[in-house]
């Protein structure tokens, strides 16, 4: 082989190496959808080849991921060894407690005695506040 082959590799070889799902069927579905994007350009194949320095911007279900590609994958590893594939450039998310921690716990009229769930929020916003 030579050594432009060995520092390119498929998309979902490397989706699949990188442990950022769980198969490489379902890595390929991911590329086929539309739902990767390197360099900023959208790619729809599987076989789509990426190299060392790519961006991938990857949209899942919950989450958006941005990782810039350290090396290729040569087998689905330990998760340890996947952390060396790349470098996470994920923005952090905003924090939850700023937008709740104002609001008060709201419970419908007639809806019953409060959980132990609901019975705890009242207590920590009374204690706040």
């Amino acid at each position: 082989m030579s050594g432009t082959a060995l520092e390119r590799q498929r998309i979902d070889k490397w989706l699949f190496f990188a442990r950022v799902v769980k198969s490489r069927s379902l890595a390929a579905r991911l590329a086929q959808a539309g739902r990767v994007r390197v360099n900023r350009n959208k790619i729809e194949q599987a076989a789509y080849q990426i190299k060392v320095g790519d961006v991938l911007t990857i949209s899942l279900d919950r989450r958006i991921l941005v990782y810039r590609v350290l090396a290729p994958g040569a087998r689905r590893g330990p998760a340890e060894e996947a952390r060396t594939l790349y470098e996470d450039m994920t923005p952090p998310a905003p924090p939850k407690e700023a937008v709740t921690a104002a609001v008060p716990p709201k419970r419908d009229m007639g809806a019953g005695r409060p959980t132990k769930k609901e019975r705890r929020a009242l207590d920590r916003w009374r204690d706040d506040g």
